[in-house]
C-alpha cells in the first residue's frame, strides 16, 4: 500500500550521499579505537569504586585518584601514605594496568597514522565535500597527456571539471598539474560515481587508452543516468583506431576523438595552407575573442520553425550569421542561403561576437516572434 502510496505522488527513494561510503569507511577506520577507550573508562570506573570502597573517599576524590595512579602522572597528592596493605595492592594494579592500556592505546593510534588509510579518508571527504557544490561540470576519466592539456584549457574557459583515476600515484600526479577536484578509484564504479557528483554533472570525457574502460564508463554513465531519470549525459571518449571509434559511437558516445586522426587533418591543413595556421584557434578555441563560432540546437517551440532563414534576420537583430545547418537526420548544409527552411531540432553553426550569440540564443529559445523582428518587418 505505502508503495503505491509514494508511487503516486511520484515520491523517490534518497539517493546515497557521496559521503555515505566514505562515512563508512572512515568508521570502519576508527573502530580500532574502541577497545583502548573502552579499557580506560573500566579501568577509571573500577578504580573509583575501589577507592570509595577502600578508603574514606569522595567520589571527586576517588576519581582523581584513580586518573593520576593509572596515568602515572603524579601521586601523593591526597592520603596515599595512609593506605592499608589492601589499598596499596590495588593501586599496583592500577598502575601496572595504566601502562599497559596506555601503551596499547599508543601503539593503536600510532600503527593507524602509520598505516596512512584515516588520514586518505579525512583528505579524500574534504574533497568530496567540495565537489558536491558543483553544477553542470565535467568528470574527466583516467589521466593522461590529454587530461593534462584539456584541464588547462577549461581552466582558461573557467569550465568546472573532477578528474578521475585510479593509479597509485595519482594524487601526487593531481597536484602537479593542478587539478582543482580530483577522486582516486576507479570511474565506472558506484562509489566513484557518488563522489564525483555525476548526477549533477553536464558530461563526461573518457581518456582512457583501453578501448574496454572506455566501453565500461559509457555503459555505467547510460546506466546511471536511466536510474536517476535525468537527461542524457554528454559523452566524449577516445580511440586510436576507427573500428573503436565506431564501436564507442553505437555503444552511445556522443563525441569520438581518435588522436592520430587529428594530428593527421592538422598537419594537412598546415601544408595545404600555412596562412590558415591559426585560424580557429583564434576565434573558436579561445575564450574572450572578437569571434565567436558556436553552434545551437532549435527546439520543437521555437518561433524560427518552420521559417526561412533570411525571415530570422539574425544578422540585421544581433550581427550574426549563420554558416552551416546540420539537420536532424545528421544531413549538414554548409553555408545555407536566405530561403533555407529551418528545421524542427536542427542545429545552427553561428559565427558571430560573443554577446550576438547570446542574443541570437535568446531569440531562438523563444516561442514568440520577437516584437522588435516585427517592427524592423513593418520599416523594411
Amino acid at each position: 500500500m505505502f508503495k503505491g502510496i509514494k508511487k503516486l505522488l511520484h515520491w523517490r527513494e534518497s539517493k546515497p550521499k557521496a559521503t555515505d561510503s566514505l562515512d563508512a569507511e572512515l568508521y570502519g577506520q576508527l573502530k580500532y579505537f574502541r577497545l583502548p577507550l573502552l579499557l580506560i573508562q573500566i579501568f577509571l570506573l573500577i578504580g573509583t569504586l575501589g577507592y570509595l570502597w577502600l578508603e574514606d573517599y569522595s567520589l571527586m576524590d576517588a576519581f582523581f585518584q584513580t586518573a593520576y595512579t593509572f596515568t602515572n602522572t603524579g601521586f601523593g597528592a591526597l592520603k596515599e601514605k595512609d593506605f592499608g596493605p589492601l589499598a596499596i595492592l590495588f593501586t599496583s594494579f592500577i598502575m601496572f594496568a595504566g601502562a599497559g592500556v596506555i601503551a596499547f592505546s599508543v601503539a593503536t593510534v600510532v600503527s593507524i597514522l602509520n598505516n596512512g588509510t584515516l588520514i586518505q579518508l579525512i583528505k579524500e571527504r574534504k574533497m568530496v565535500q567540495k565537489i558536491v557544490r558543483l553544477k553542470k561540470h565535467y568528470v574527466v576519466c583516467y589521466h593522461n597527456e590529454y587530461t593534462i592539456e584539456l584541464s588547462k584549457k577549461f581552466r582558461e574557459a573557467q569550465i568546472p571539471f573532477v578528474v578521475v583515476d585510479n593509479s597509485p600515484n595519482f594524487e601526487e600526479e593531481a597536484k602537479k598539474h593542478k587539478y582543482p577536484y580530483y577522486i582516486i578509484g576507479d570511474p565506472h564504479t558506484d562509489s566513484v560515481i557518488a563522489k564525483t557528483h555525476l548526477a549533477s554533472a553536464r558530461g563526461i570525457v573518457a581518456f582512457s587508452k583501453t578501448s574496454a574502460d572506455n566501453i565500461a564508463l559509457i555503459a555505467s554513465a547510460r546506466l546511471f543516468e536511466k536510474e536517476i531519470g535525468r537527461r542524457a549525459y554528454y559523452i566524449i571518449a577516445s580511440a586510436y583506431t576507427q573500428e573503436d571509434v565506431e564501436r564507442l559511437k553505437k555503444l552511445g558516445a556522443n563525441a569520438v576523438v581518435s588522436p592520430t586522426d587529428l594530428m593527421a587533418q592538422r598537419v594537412s591543413a598546415m601544408a595545404v595552407r600555412p596562412d590558415m595556421e591559426n585560424l580557429l584557434e583564434q576565434f573558436a578555441y579561445k575564450k574572450d575573442t572578437l569571434l565567436d563560432l558556436e553552434e545551437v540546437v532549435v527546439p520543437k517551440y521555437s518561433w524560427v520553425v518552420l521559417k526561412k532563414l533570411k525571415d530570422a534576420n539574425f544578422r540585421s537583430l544581433t550581427r550574426v550569421s549563420i554558416v552551416g545547418i546540420t539537420q536532424k537526420d545528421g544531413k549538414y548544409i554548409t553555408m545555407p542561403t536566405g530561403e533555407m527552411i529551418i528545421p524542427s531540432e536542427s542545429k545552427l553553426l553561428m559565427i558571430g561576437t560573443s554577446e550576438g550569440i547570446r542574443e541570437t540564443k535568446k531569440l531562438i529559445m523563444s516561442r514568440n516572434k520577437p516584437a522588435k523582428l516585427t517592427k524592423l518587418t513593418k520599416d523594411k
